[in-house]
């Protein structure tokens, strides 16, 4: 196992994917449960499908919108290249729940513990990281209301 695997994100759902995904050494195999992952994300209503909720720097089109309720984060997407949609559903299950605090103090490196990186070509790696930051973005927004 190793080190990277000790690194905690502060959601337990991201930590279980993250050891998941950085517990096997088949690209394959990570490749396919990103798809997997993919499968089960609910579709978007093309209402939220609005310029502020799309995902800048991303080659495919990714929109994540989150709302902020009883102080917790939740989220919905969708990308219309599968393997973003997985990397999104993936982000997507890891913030959720999370406080706003939470998601905005993720460390981005707990990303390549997932092992992903070694499988995506750069511009996925990097979108992976913009979604995340979007993500991070937007809690930050949501929770600034509540602290005025």
């Amino acid at each position: 196992m190793g080190s990277e695997n000790s690194m905690s994100s502060g959601s337990p759902a991201l930590d279980r994917l993250v050891e998941r995904l950085g517990s096997t050494t088949d690209p394959k195999r990570r490749y396919e449960y990103v798809l997997w992952l993919a499968k089960k994300l609910e579709p978007l209503p093309d209402e939220l499908r609005q310029d502020h909720y799309k995902v800048k720097g991303c080659v495919s089109q990714v929109y994540v919108v989150g709302t902020l309720q009883d102080g917790t984060l939740h989220w919905r997407g969708d990308s219309d290249a599968a393997i973003t949609k997985g990397l999104l559903a993936l982000l997507m299950e890891g913030l959720e729940g999370l406080t706003p605090q939470q998601a905005a103090a993720l460390d981005p490196a707990i990303l390549t513990a997932t092992g992903l990186q070694a499988s995506l070509t750069p511009s996925r790696a990097n979108g992976f990281l913009n979604i995340l930051r979007a993500m991070q973005a937007q809690a930050v927004r949501l929770a600034a209301p509540a602290e005025a």
